[in-house]
């Protein structure tokens, strides 16, 4: 139309945030998609937000219960960590995410606990799974979508994590909710960077992503933590799918150096149909030490986390020489080990995507259970206090 006109307010995007936006789905520019009424906002907030400055920075110490026993025992969750997923195409990180999202809560705490779900160039169907997933469940009440869709702009999709994030900060400062910021898919973000720095003409770095990705990333990953003398906390949770299921990818790789550890999906599991397939082995939560132990999760939690870890790697090594020598060859110690690693993987990794696992009833019981088909004189890792404590009488699977 020859009549439209543009001007140029000299402004940036501002999202309308208030507590209104619990419950409810906004499309990736902010505008509600649930046929619902405009938000009725108590401030405009600047979408470009800011890192929060180090000085001011309270250290992450209070542990998050996700009820999958994988991420709680060996890979912990702590408030305002940021800890990302590592998929692949194909993979069920969807319905991890929604797990997460529906279970994930402050152990012996009553203070207010929000969800942010922030969806990045997905399907018209993942899009119609997750919300009837939340609503069934009843989590919408306690959550809010930002749905950016397949067929939305790009330049759109690169808006969608920094309004999830504005409306995090303000229910997280302002407001004293403790946030869980979860995206899904990353890589459909960093997608859309290049595309419109191909448009845009700029000089490719790595396989054709713009060179400031890295610095694009960081942030938005930088704006989680607590804040010295603020109740709230944000946490995020990224999910990006490996192209190629290459761990080296730029995107995965980049993103390792930003956050604060990586749970790794394994295809492996996967195939074995083992929900949700975590392989721990790669995985890592380098805040962990931070938030479990003694008036946290239980004081056996580190002792426990390290053994199965030791045994499971040990069993699955005696994978690869039973192959190739078989079983007969092995010593009581080693059978011990390679059973091990059958029974971790189809008890303590196995649940049904609606089992919520408490940490100590649930998680590290099971743990010593399954501990206890090993002589305690080959748990080494295992102080001897925990032992006479912990360790059940008899054996269970």
């Amino acid at each position: 139309d020859k009549q439209t006109g543009i001007k140029f307010l000299g402004d940036v995007f501002k999202l309308p945030v208030s507590t209104d936006m619990i419950g409810r789905i906004l499309d990736g520019a902010g505008r509600p998609r649930d046929g619902g009424p405009a938000i009725v906002a108590d401030e405009m907030a600047d979408i470009i937000g800011a890192a929060i400055n180090p000085y001011s920075r309270q250290s992450p110490d209070t542990f998050i219960q996700t009820g999958i026993s994988a991420i709680d025992a060996c890979t912990s969750l702590v408030r305002g960590q940021k800890l990302p997923i590592f998929s692949a195409s194909g993979l069920p990180h969807n319905d991890i995410a929604l797990q997460i999202a529906r279970q994930a809560k402050l152990v012996d705490s009553d203070d207010d606990f929000v969800v942010v779900f922030c969806a990045m160039g997905i399907t018209a169907e993942e899009y119609n799974f997750f919300v009837h997933d939340l609503e069934r469940t009843g989590a919408l009440e306690n959550a809010c979508l930002f749905v950016n869709l397949a067929d939305d702009p790009a330049v759109e999709r690169l808006i969608t994590p920094r309004l999830a994030l504005t409306a995090a900060e303000y229910l997280a400062f302002e407001k004293d909710y403790h946030v869980l910021v979860i995206y899904t898919d990353m890589t459909n973000y960093c997608e859309s960077l290049r595309q419109i720095g191909a448009a845009r003409e700029e000089v490719p770095g790595r396989r054709g992503y713009p060179g400031y990705m890295y610095t694009d990333l960081a942030m938005l990953y930088e704006r989680a933590g607590l804040v010295k003398g603020k109740k709230g906390s944000i946490t995020q949770f990224p999910i990006l799918t490996m192209p190629g299921d290459d761990i080296t990818h730029p995107i995965p790789d980049l993103s390792g150096y930003i956050t604060e550890g990586q749970i790794v999906i394994s295809r492996e599991l996967h195939q074995k149909g083992i929900y949700p397939p975590i392989n721990v082995l790669p995985s890592l939560s380098r805040l962990m030490n931070a938030g479990i132990g003694d008036g946290k999760t239980r004081e056996d939690h580190k002792s426990v986390s390290d053994q199965l870890y030791a045994a499971y790697a040990q069993g699955r090594e005696l994978r690869g020489l039973v192959a190739i020598v078989g079983e007969d060859a092995l010593n009581e110690r080693d059978l011990q080990l390679l059973k091990f690693s059958d029974i971790f993987e189809d008890k303590f990794l196995r649940q049904s995507r609606d089992e919520d696992r408490p940490i100590q009833e649930g998680t590290l019981d099971l743990a010593w259970n399954l501990l206890s088909n090993i002589d305690t004189k080959y748990l080494v890792r295992l102080d001897q206090k925990w032992i006479d404590k912990y360790h059940p009488t008899d054996k269970k699977e």
